[in-house]
């Protein structure tokens, strides 16, 4: 009988060393690339680095999450209170014995670990940009965005790890794994608009255009909540088919099932199985809200043409690239490179939009009238 305590602190200290010691290679990489840069320059190159390992990070993330690996390790942080599979080489063997191609193997538990040592790396290398941010604003550099920026990223990496314990003690209860995906993008926006703050870059848009952004960002930021909400219920092969649906335009579906979001995966809001048409619900739910945000896409696109050519295409290229991967896991039997592909696109359109929403503000900015001098400049005060 499995008597392992969901949270088990002890190998706490040791996971800590070990992201400290993989954050030293990228830490070690922008201090040899930028000897002799400003400080300025150093920590937006940190800035760029930790940007790029966390887009990667989620998509490790959805790599775990769609090859079942989440309970690879039943505990939290380490793997039955080791800070390794190694050392948890016996208790992983037994549950393997027990139930082959349950949740716990050996795979699972590496893919699970390595996933939790990379998100301990970058909460390292985010620790340092908020301190090294401290530290010069003290020196009176004021070249550099408010050290408030990168504060507020490391208590949302903080908040992150707790939802990724959450995850795990609450056997993958389905309303917080979405919700850690979400802080996940979240996390890549805020680093995104820091990157942009070293060296602002002013996009004027119209009226229109400026709209027709914020409004893309938040039927999308509600289309990735839906594609969460699909990919954590296993509801991505509750429809097989295309344009229709289990060959019918409008199924069998149960909404009060699908959106009771206080429930444990796989059980229905009256504490029985979730039913299939509550699947169902989940799955078209999605990709008619995918119909409405490809169109503001469009749109967007359009809007954006005449005068910034490189943004409409890429708010176009999100979304092709979105249309291809969603029906290839479709109409594919949800391939696992298309599925990882989908979360990707899904980042790449949180991270192009909050570069150009960022833009934006710095073109407004620009065009207002200057405050009264404080020794503080807009967003990078």
């Amino acid at each position: 009988m499995d008597t392992q305590p969901l949270v088990d602190l002890a190998p706490i200290a040791r996971l800590a060393l070990l992201g400290v010691v993989l954050a030293m290679g990228p830490l070690a990489w922008i201090w040899l690339r930028h000897q002799g840069a400003s400080p300025a320059r150093r920590l937006q190159a940190l800035t760029l680095l930790t940007l790029f390992l966390t887009f990667d990070l989620i998509l490790f993330g959805a790599f775990t999450r769609l090859t079942d690996s989440g309970l690879g390790c039943p505990d939290w942080p380490g793997c039955y209170g080791k800070a390794s599979p190694f050392g948890a080489r016996a208790e992983i063997h037994a549950a393997q014995t027990e139930m082959p191609t349950g949740p716990v193997t050996h795979g699972k538990a590496w893919i699970e670990m390595v996933h939790r040592y990379l998100a301990t790396a970058v909460g390292v290398l985010i620790t340092v940009m908020a301190i090294v941010a401290w530290l010069e604003r003290r020196r009176g550099e004021r070249t550099m965005p408010s050290p408030w920026w990168a504060t507020a990223t490391l208590v949302w990496v903080c908040i992150q790890g707790a939802f990724g314990a959450l995850t795990v003690t609450l056997k993958l209860y389905p309303a917080i794994v979405t919700a850690h995906l979400l802080g996940g993008l979240a996390l890549l926006a805020l680093l995104a608009i820091q990157a942009q703050v070293f060296a602002p870059r002013p996009l004027a848009l119209t009226r229109a255009q400026h709209a027709g952004l914020w409004g893309l960002a938040v039927l999308g930021t509600l289309q990735i909540a839906l594609g969460g909400w699909v990919s954590t219920n296993y509801a991505v092969l509750a429809c097989t088919d295309f344009p229709t649906c289990q060959g019918s335009w409008w199924p069998p579906m149960d909404f009060g099932h699908a959106f009771t979001l206080r429930r444990e995966l796989g059980i229905g809001a009256d504490g029985g199985y979730l039913p299939f048409p509550a699947l169902t619900a989940i799955h078209y739910t999605h990709r008619l809200a995918a119909y409405v945000v490809l169109a503001v896409m469009a749109v967007v696109a359009a809007l954006l043409w005449a005068k910034h050519r490189r943004a409409a295409l890429a708010v176009a290229g999100v979304g092709a690239w979105q249309l291809a991967t969603g029906l290839s896991n479709v109409v594919l039997g949800w391939p696992l490179l298309a599925a990882v592909a989908h979360t990707a696109g899904a980042a790449a359109l949180v991270l192009l939009l909050s570069v150009l929403l960022t833009r934006a503000v710095f073109a407004r900015r620009a065009v207002a009238p200057a405050p009264a001098p404080t020794g503080r400049v807009g967003l990078a005060s």
